[in-house]
């Protein structure tokens, strides 16, 4: 940070994203994508979830009969691998519910919730729960009052003991406490979710994250936990408990922490601006997002990763057009689209040193633009 408290970017080589607002409207950026990208094709969706349910079931089928059969240091590389490839493939899974969330799935809002419901309860995510406060987010986006999620603090609501962990072991122990209890932490505590005056939880139906017609359907989601868990019960008393960990367990962890590092890195980004009520507009918010290059992954993960910025925008679009679209609207938004190709690991690491808190520049052209700091 400069002595005037602005960003130094020539020590970042980070271009910080226009804060002004966008001289181009949603209608122009839609007009930009062709029409067919808004088309949803209800075979073709289900044809990703028979693709990546048939790839986890052969992962389960090839471990549970033969790992048995190989030789101690064998085994030690083959359960990894396993639960690698099962956790990616799984978390493709993950996005696809996460899709039918968003009526993204089919033209059938009935075959969207059913298909959710279950595949987000195999995963023990309440689906509309989750539905729900994520629709908020995305409402809500870069707003510093009213976005449900990953809202940065201020540096006069920092947690006192934040500074003794702003160095190399502290990041590491954050970064790992959030990639593998971030996520349940969230769901049942709202851990680093929006501040409400009481307790709230994607679990209880009658908490202030929901309204009264909303209720019936967080009992459902609830319901769909309970099943998937009695389920998860009865192997354990049938398999044992190891069994159940190494072939369904560890692999959801691994889900857990590519959600925590998907959704993470697409909205913390020094570049990226955070907006209080005097300058927020949904647009702007839905702009102060990030694509970012997960390689090989882009494809597992159904290209959540690469084409967040256009689903912001058009949260209803299927993902197997959201590339062509991306494509297409990036002349319009110019230096309002950001993408960051920096290796995800290295990303992390970045990102956890430089986006501390937020903070509006000291004599900026306004003080209700917030931008990430890296020292306190």
């Amino acid at each position: 940070m400069g002595a005037n408290g602005k960003f130094e970017e020539s020590k970042s080589h980070i271009k910080r994203m226009p804060q002004d607002k966008p001289p181009f409207t949603l209608g122009e950026i839609k007009k930009a994508i062709p029409p067919h990208c808004f088309r949803r094709s209800l075979l073709r969706s289900f044809s990703y979830v028979v693709y990546d349910l048939t790839l986890s079931f052969l992962f389960y089928y090839i471990a549970t009969s033969y790992f048995h059969t190989l030789s101690l240091p064998l085994s030690f590389i083959a359960w990894p691998l396993y639960w690698l490839l099962q956790g990616f493939t799984l978390t493709g899974v993950w996005v696809i519910a996460h899709e039918c969330g968003h009526h993204a799935f089919s033209d059938y809002q009935w075959v969207d919730d059913t298909v959710g419901l279950i595949l987000h309860s195999a995963l023990l995510v309440p689906y509309f729960s989750w539905k729900y406060s994520h629709r908020r987010h995305h409402s809500n986006t870069g707003s510093m009052e009213r976005d449900e999620v990953f809202v940065p603090k201020p540096k006069s609501r920092v947690s006192w003991f934040s500074r003794y962990l702003n160095n190399p072991p502290g990041r590491a122990i954050v970064l790992a406490v959030q990639l593998i209890l971030g996520w349940p932490l969230y769901l049942a505590f709202n851990v680093s979710g929006r501040p409400y005056d009481r307790f709230a939880c994607h679990f209880d139906p009658y908490g202030p994250i929901y309204s009264d017609r909303e209720r019936l359907q967080i009992f459902i989601s609830d319901m769909g936990i309970f099943g998937a868990s009695f389920v998860l019960y009865r192997l354990v008393m049938a398999q044992g408990l190891a069994w159940v960990m190494c072939v369904y367990g560890v692999p959801l962890l691994i889900v857990n922490g590519c959600l925590v590092t998907i959704t993470y890195l697409q909205h913390t980004h020094p570049a990226l601006p955070h907006f209080d009520s005097t300058e927020w507009d949904w647009l702007r918010g839905a702009l102060s997002t990030v694509d970012r290059d997960y390689g090989l992954l882009n494809k597992v993960f159904h290209n959540i990763t690469d084409t967040h910025v256009t689903h912001h925008l058009f949260s209803t679009m299927p993902h197997y057009h959201a590339m062509e679209a991306t494509k297409a609207i990036k002349p319009i938004l110019g230096e309002y689209y950001q993408f960051d190709g920096t290796p995800v690991f290295k990303a992390m690491w970045r990102e956890a040193r430089e986006c501390l808190y937020v903070e509006p520049d000291e004599g900026g052209p306004s003080n209700g633009v917030f931008w990430y700091r890296n020292k306190f």
